[in-house]
């Protein structure tokens, strides 16, 4: 693994040049993203994931946590924050910012103790990966959960992204689930092996819940087909 996210994130921790990032999916073509904008404040977040950082208590892990900033806010609020993501290079960028709590690990690979929030932002379903392998990691999330615990995932509903027939209806591929995506992603001209990405419309998300044995409630529904849910024992 090439690390890019990880190191465009490093590269703005240490003002050691950062590039835009350029991401590229199965179904839309290249787009460009500041860095920048993954250690953004409180006030600059969207409004789904200030009402995500609202709900937060107690003992809490923040599960591909990226920059860092969801934890970083949350640490200064006073809370038992650990932060985890599999990019060595973010992890070290978190550490410079003065995350407490900050490791390099796949959430599939986490033992106890159990945690009273754990969140899952920016598309927390992508690192599901694949709708066939989304049991497993939520199977794992409720094994990380403490006695009234919760957690806190958002992800968007990607079918305005597809074409519609006359009839209006979306005309999405037969083979597969809709919102399984193939990401690339490129940061000073290297490119990183695609990688699957999952986004996840709320009734689908509901369905795998349950059917793990956990319940499901709608928090939040952003401007833009994105949503914020609560998953409980």
């Amino acid at each position: 693994m090439k690390d890019l996210f990880g190191k465009a994130i490093l590269d703005f921790q240490t003002n050691n040049s950062p590039e835009d990032l350029v991401t590229e999916t199965n179904i839309s073509n290249a787009d460009e993203m500041s860095v920048d904008y993954l250690f953004r404040s409180y006030n600059e977040m969207p409004k789904l994931e200030k009402k995500a950082l609202q709900l937060c208590k107690g003992k809490i892990l923040d599960v591909g946590c990226g920059a860092g900033s969801h934890a970083l806010y949350l640490q200064e609020k006073g809370f038992d924050v650990t932060a985890i993501d599999i990019s060595a290079n973010a992890i070290k960028a978190c550490e410079l910012r003065g995350l407490n709590d900050a490791r390099v690990q796949n959430l599939l690979d986490l033992e106890k103790p159990t945690f009273d929030t754990i969140l899952l932002l920016m598309n927390g379903t992508g690192i599901f990966g694949t709708l066939s392998e989304t049991s497993k990691y939520l199977h794992k999330l409720k094994s990380l959960l403490g006695t009234n615990g919760q957690i806190l995932i958002d992800s968007s509903d990607i079918i305005y992204m597809f074409d519609t027939a006359e009839d209006g209806s979306y005309l999405i591929p037969a083979n597969g689930y809709y919102g399984e995506l193939t990401f690339t992603i490129s940061y000073k001209n290297e490119t990183e092996e695609t990688f699957p990405w999952l986004y996840m419309d709320y009734n689908t998300l509901q369905n795998a819940a349950h059917a793990n044995g956990l319940e499901c409630e709608l928090v939040h529904e952003g401007k833009h087909f994105d949503y914020l849910a609560k998953l409980t024992l």
